[in-house]
């Protein structure tokens, strides 16, 4: 549920969410890092009583289950919304975030995309603007998209470029 203070436009602006791919980007992405764990994991099972190995064993499937579903959560946060003057950013499962910059504020805008994310056929767009806390980012979008998003904002803010 989102409040008024953070999405104030939730009925007049038309959102776009970011693929679900981006789902399994991020959980290959989180099982990558889990591995070291796992190799700990399998000491401990050699090494110590079997009652303290299944114990840590437990509380590791409770953790990765609740990062599962975490992770779900928070990439169907994700959303982007193209208004008149400016470009809306929403996101976060427990804090919500909305980020609002002004098409004349950009000064360019990167389009990338990792290796996980090209297997998946996904890309990032990232705005970057004088200040660096107003930077926004957009994962999980089609290339396509990305780039269309790209070209769309650039040209916005060439158009209402306030000098900078």
């Amino acid at each position: 549920m989102t409040s008024a203070a953070i999405d104030p436009w939730a009925a007049e602006t038309p959102w776009h969410p970011v693929s679900r791919k981006l789902v399994w980007v991020r959980l290959i992405s989180f099982g990558l890092g889990v591995i070291p764990l796992l190799v700990g994991l399998g000491f401990l099972w050699a090494l110590a009583p079997p009652s303290v190995a299944v114990g840590v064993a437990l509380a590791l499937v409770v953790t990765l289950g609740f990062r599962v579903v975490m992770v779900i959560r928070a990439v169907r946060s994700w959303g982007y919304a193209e208004r008149e003057q400016e470009l809306l950013v929403r996101h976060g499962v427990m804090v919500h975030r909305l980020s609002i910059v002004p098409y004349g504020r950009m000064q360019f805008v990167d389009v990338s995309a990792g290796p996980l994310e090209r297997v998946f056929g996904l890309a990032t767009v990232q705005l970057h603007t004088a200040a660096a806390a107003s930077d926004a980012v957009i994962p999980g979008l089609e290339p396509q998209a990305a780039t269309g998003l790209r070209d769309r904002l650039a040209a916005l803010g060439h158009s209402r470029s306030e000098g900078l």
